[in-house]
């Protein structure tokens, strides 16, 4: 992983060109979704909505989308975009929002303060944790797991074909940003990171450890529907305190608590249409969006469904927003 900033979770990209490469195959300039009528599109126009390769924020993007398709007249373009590409569309005209950002000063700095091509838009209502976790069976059965302090008395319970004669640390796509290599160094834990390669794989390693009770130490985080269905217990690492996270290299402390927030290009923000103040009016807890991510992860419904499904069952919120628009 490359040491950037813990405050988000995707690892960022090298250079901006129509040709970057994104989540899914996707490039920047890429259209997935249309709607809308030719009349109303006109009042609204293109909205260009970066989509991240996480189900939460899939699931913000299908509640946005179809409002903006369905009553505010959008023509909505979704773009499966890893996040460091999301923030790089805003120069070009070609990202236009992103839901739900996981900190990332550094980014903030670089676009919103020094390049000045976007601009914050508000809180999401979500709370974002990242840390360890282990299936609930270990806590029950090694309650002192829970502690990072006493890791290493069980790793060798962890032991993987890939982990290298160490326990095993596993963590999810590639791509996302984590300290976890550091930590494992720095707290002198005999352990190794691994990778499972995306979210379905981690789920569904920490779904089979349960359903088995096989030792698994992970990564995670929340909001996330899976915990509704697995009540994963959190390793406590040594608390986070203002700037322990600062030298990448050093990191020996755990992960920030995020109030998750929109960033949009400026642009769009200047331009203030209707796409723009259903954006900025977008607020819901983590239940609501681990409902919709449940709807489309689990339950296999389509975006636009799980999003009908979700919006008919909470006009009152929805009528908030869409009275900003």
């Amino acid at each position: 992983m490359i040491p950037i900033s813990r405050s988000g979770r995707f690892v960022v990209a090298a250079t901006l060109t129509l040709a970057l490469t994104a989540c899914g195959g996707a490039k920047v300039g890429d259209n997935n979704a249309g709607g809308g009528s030719s009349a109303q599109a006109a009042n609204c126009g293109t909205f260009n909505l970066a989509v991240n390769p996480w189900v939460g924020y899939e699931a913000d993007a299908a509640v946005v989308a179809y409002l903006a398709k369905t009553k505010l007249g959008c023509t909505v373009n979704k773009k499966d975009l890893k996040e460091e590409v999301s923030w790089q569309g805003f120069g070009t005209g070609e990202v236009d929002a992103i839901l739900e950002n996981w900190g990332h000063d550094d980014l903030k700095k670089k676009y919103i303060e020094e390049q000045k091509t976007a601009v914050e838009a508000g809180q999401t209502g979500n709370e974002g944790v990242i840390g360890w976790y282990v299936p609930p069976w270990m806590a029950t059965q090694y309650p002192d797991i829970t502690d990072s302090k006493n890791l290493n008395k069980y790793a060798s319970m962890f032991k993987t074909s890939e982990s290298g004669g160490k326990g095993q640390l596993l963590d999810g796509d590639p791509s996302y940003v984590t300290n976890d290599e550091a930590l494992v160094k720095n707290l002198k834990l005999n352990f190794k990171v691994v990778y499972a390669g995306s979210e379905p794989a981690l789920i569904q390693a920490f779904r089979q450890a349960e359903a088995k009770k096989t030792p698994l130490l992970g990564y995670f985080y929340e909001p996330q529907w899976f915990l509704s269905e697995v009540k994963l217990v959190k390793v406590n690492l040594p608390p986070y305190t203002t700037g322990c996270d600062a030298d990448a290299a050093k990191v020996a402390c755990d992960y920030p608590k995020y109030d998750l927030d929109k960033i949009v290009s400026k642009k769009f923000a200047d331009a203030n249409g209707p796409a723009y103040k259903l954006v900025k009016a977008f607020n819901w807890t983590n239940d609501d969006q681990n409902t919709v991510s449940k709807y489309i992860a689990e339950d296999k419904m389509s975006d636009e469904d799980a999003a009908k499904k979700w919006v008919d069952a909470n006009p009152d919120k929805v009528k908030a927003w869409l009275a900003q628009s």
